[in-house]
């Protein structure tokens, strides 16, 4: 059977990942209005984009909390980049401030996130390292986040240069790196075989 996939599409690269679902079988169908969650569904995908943008519009379009609720109730749901600090219990807007629950972000995963780590002096780069139960794979990265820990609750799964990239916590996987920008589909993949 075919796993059905929401895509959240509020703001952001969600056709990216559409179309890399689609090459690997999945139904997909967007997320753009409360009504749109409650088509039935296997598991979500929260794209990268402008996570305090996606944030405000998940609790002005009511789905905040009913996308929350089914995340914390077991949905699988995979993040990147933005979709990564919106999942993330603490964010640090900078290496220099105090790390906070983000207001509007879904803060279900036990892991704490440097919103702008890569923003200013790298900007984007692209390289490629090992994931855990994946492989080696390209990496695209848009001024975007790290996680600076993981708690007890969540594993690392990749890092480069010394700061973790992906982790995961039961059925929750994140991302800093955009793998919907590359023709290597096996982190999907992984998020597939997750469900």
């Amino acid at each position: 059977m075919n796993k059905r996939i929401a895509v959240l599409a509020l703001q952001g690269a969600f056709i990216e990942h559409e179309k890399m679902l689609q090459r690997l079988g999945a139904d997909v169908f967007e997320i753009r209005e409360k009504a749109d969650w409650q088509q039935p569904k296997d598991g979500l995908v929260i794209p990268g984009g402008e996570s305090t943008v996606m944030a405000k519009l998940l609790v002005e379009l009511g789905l905040h909390e009913e996308i929350r609720n089914d995340i914390v109730a077991g949905l699988p749901v995979f993040g990147t980049c933005a979709g990564l600090i919106l999942l993330s219990e603490y964010v640090r807007q900078h290496e220099d401030e105090e790390a906070e629950p983000m207001a509007g972000g879904l803060s279900t995963m036990d892991i704490t996130t440097c919103r702008n780590a890569y923003g200013r002096q790298l900007g984007s780069f692209a390289t490629e390292s090992d994931v855990e139960g994946v492989g080696k794979v390209p990496m695209t990265f848009i001024r975007a986040p790290y996680i600076e820990s993981v708690g007890p609750k969540a594993e690392a799964l990749a890092s480069v240069d010394g700061h973790i990239v992906a982790a995961r916590q039961d059925n929750q996987l994140v991302t800093a790196f955009h793998p919907e920008l590359t023709d290597d589909t096996r982190v999907h993949e992984a998020f597939l075989r997750m469900i």
